[in-house]
């Protein structure tokens, strides 16, 4: 058929039907045309989730209302008598820092008091506590130093309570226990972290602990040559000792 008989088709052609055609046409760009304005402009509506691949499921959110149940709350209470597998603990020694429920005055057996462990408490201080309680443990820390900036200066209304120093008589003779339960569990606004570090972390940092408050109050004849280093003093040069003659 020749370009001449096709025009000739198309004269021939009920105007309806081209009509229709152009209309048949002019429906079939709108699917793009949503589509396109859908992906570019910005709305309030939720998408059209046609497949849900159950990711849209009934469910009861927070504090919403059930009827299914007496008291009416979707809520509901743990069965009594019921234990969190976390609260199953055998060697309260170990895992609670108690024995008989008293705080523990030596290490569990499964800690070998040793360099190496020294050395991986060290570590764990320094990347959890050194933070607060500073390199020796005295209460210095980076962010006291920044909380006291911003203290000084009156931002925000900050208010600020210094770490613990580890060397108060109060906490140097805590037992061994003891330390490892704040560690765990927290104590006034420190946090605890039973959640962050692991149990044998937790005993190296508490050896970590001692062998700092040790090496600020060991007997001098621990050390060679003690009588030969200078000593420690809080008093500045050319200034005398309150009390002092």
């Amino acid at each position: 058929m020749s370009p001449f008989d096709h025009r000739m088709l198309l004269k021939d052609m009920p105007k309806a039907f081209v009509w229709v055609g152009l209309l048949v046409l002019s429906l079939l760009l709108v699917p793009p045309a949503l589509i396109l304005r859908a992906r570019a402009v910005p709305s309030e509506h939720r998408r059209i989730h046609i497949i849900q691949n159950m990711d849209n499921q009934p469910k009861f959110v927070d504090q919403q209302e059930n009827i299914l149940f007496a008291d009416h709350r979707s809520m509901r209470p743990p069965v009594p008598g019921t234990v969190s597998r976390s609260q199953m603990v055998g060697d309260t020694h170990l895992f609670l820092g108690t024995v008989d429920s008293e705080f523990a005055t030596s290490f569990p057996e499964q800690v070998t008091i040793n360099e190496a462990l020294l050395k991986r408490g060290r570590i764990a201080f320094g990347i959890y506590c050194l933070p607060c309680h500073g390199v020796k443990g005295e209460g210095n820390g980076i962010v006291h130093e920044r909380a006291m900036v911003l203290l000084n200066t009156g931002a925000n209304g900050t208010t600020w309570v210094q770490p613990k120093n580890l060397h108060e008589e109060a906490i140097a003779e805590q037992p061994v226990g003891q330390i490892f339960w704040s560690i765990t569990n927290g104590v006034r606004n420190m946090a605890g972290y039973g959640s962050q570090v692991r149990v044998q972390d937790r005993w190296a940092i508490v050896a970590w602990v001692k062998a700092l408050q040790f090496s600020q109050n060991a007997p001098s004849d621990m050390v060679p040559g003690a009588d030969a280093l200078p000593v420690r003093t809080r008093v500045a040069p050319g200034e005398e000792e309150e009390g002092a003659s």
